[in-house]
């Protein structure tokens, strides 16, 4: 018999309000995946455990908050948990930073097999600082992460995922300066809040999530999609999956106006411009980062050549951007 690895839970950084508790996280094995590891065939040997998930199925856990507050919720049949209910003001939880800290442990009583961190795992959720002026949406692949989707047949995006660890993959010039500069605000103690929203599965949360910590990147909840099945069938005149995650920001913080960053390379330009025909007062800006690809970027300047509701400015550094940003009064000067 082959021994088993150990239980874990995956909690992911989350958002809410002070009376919405939403919770999303992964119940599976632990694969032990080192995310330092170096060397071709370990990179691979990674790349097959996060995609090759062992999940831990209809299993209830209890979620913790402070010393006298707990929910419950139940893994569907991937391993995937998502806890959305209204609930008491929990304000009094949240730092300066507007995180609430959070503790996920397995509530089955017959499971015997051996749980990591004595069945104590670590989560937390965002609620945005009352000094937040506005909030910031940013894509990660080729807009602060190089991916190569623009790479023929996109061979690059497979040796940057599979070949690459994250603690080598490097951000793209001046944009964690950027997004701190962003995140502080035009005082420089706003706290507005970051929201990273990607196209990639939730496979790689804790991939991204440990190339933003490397990086210096402001903290923030990282938004990704799951995998589709198969044989599912998109329906007609249905939204991607990103636009429909940044519509729900907006309805969650109705208070809140955001500026949007992507890149001109795939879907961005086309879902950053119907969101801001649809809130024009919700959107301060967007910013596109320039793609090497003369034909989408051809596509781009005409799709925004007449659009004036809204800032928007395709760029080629992110020095480009702070000098738009502090112009317009979103930065310090």
């Amino acid at each position: 018999m082959f021994k088993k690895d150990p239980l874990q839970i995956i909690a992911f950084q989350t958002y809410g309000t002070s009376n919405h508790l939403y919770l999303r996280g992964r119940a599976i094995e632990d694969e032990s995946i080192n995310l330092k590891v170096k060397g071709i065939f370990k990179l691979l040997l990674n790349a097959w455990k996060r995609f090759e998930t062992d999940e831990i199925k209809h299993t209830e856990l209890m979620i913790k908050m402070g010393d006298d507050n707990f929910f419950y919720t139940k893994t569907d049949n991937k391993g995937y948990f998502l806890l959305d209910e209204q609930v008491d003001d929990i304000s009094k939880y949240i730092n300066e930073e507007g995180w609430i800290k959070l503790e996920f442990s397995y509530r089955e009583e017959h499971l015997t097999r051996p749980i990591q961190s004595e069945n104590r795992f670590p989560g937390e959720m965002l609620i945005p600082s009352e000094k937040a002026t506005f909030g910031v949406i940013s894509d990660i692949d080729d807009t602060i992460l190089h991916t190569g989707l623009t790479s023929v047949l996109k061979w690059r995006v497979l040796i940057n995922t599979l070949l690459t660890s994250a603690g080598k993959r490097l951000p793209l010039e001046g944009a964690p300066e950027f997004y701190h500069l962003l995140h502080q605000g035009k005082t420089g103690n706003e706290a507005n809040p970051m929201f990273y929203v990607s196209h990639s599965p939730w496979n790689l949360y804790r991939y991204l999530n440990y190339f933003l910590k490397k990086n210096n990147f402001p903290k923030g909840p990282i938004i990704l999609r799951n995998f589709p099945s198969p044989f599912s069938k998109k329906k007609k005149n249905e939204k991607p999956q990103k636009q429909k995650e940044i519509i729900n920001l907006l309805k969650t913080y109705p208070n809140l106006k955001f500026i949007l960053i992507g890149d001109s390379g795939e879907h961005d330009p086309d879902i950053y411009l119907e969101i801001a025909e649809t809130y024009p007062d919700r959107i301060l800006a967007i910013y596109l980062r320039n793609v090497n690809h003369k034909k989408k970027m051809l596509r781009v300047t005409g799709l925004y050549k007449s659009y004036k509701t809204t800032p928007a400015l395709l760029i080629e550094s992110s020095k480009q951007a702070i000098e738009h940003a502090r112009k317009h009064g979103f930065i310090k000067d």
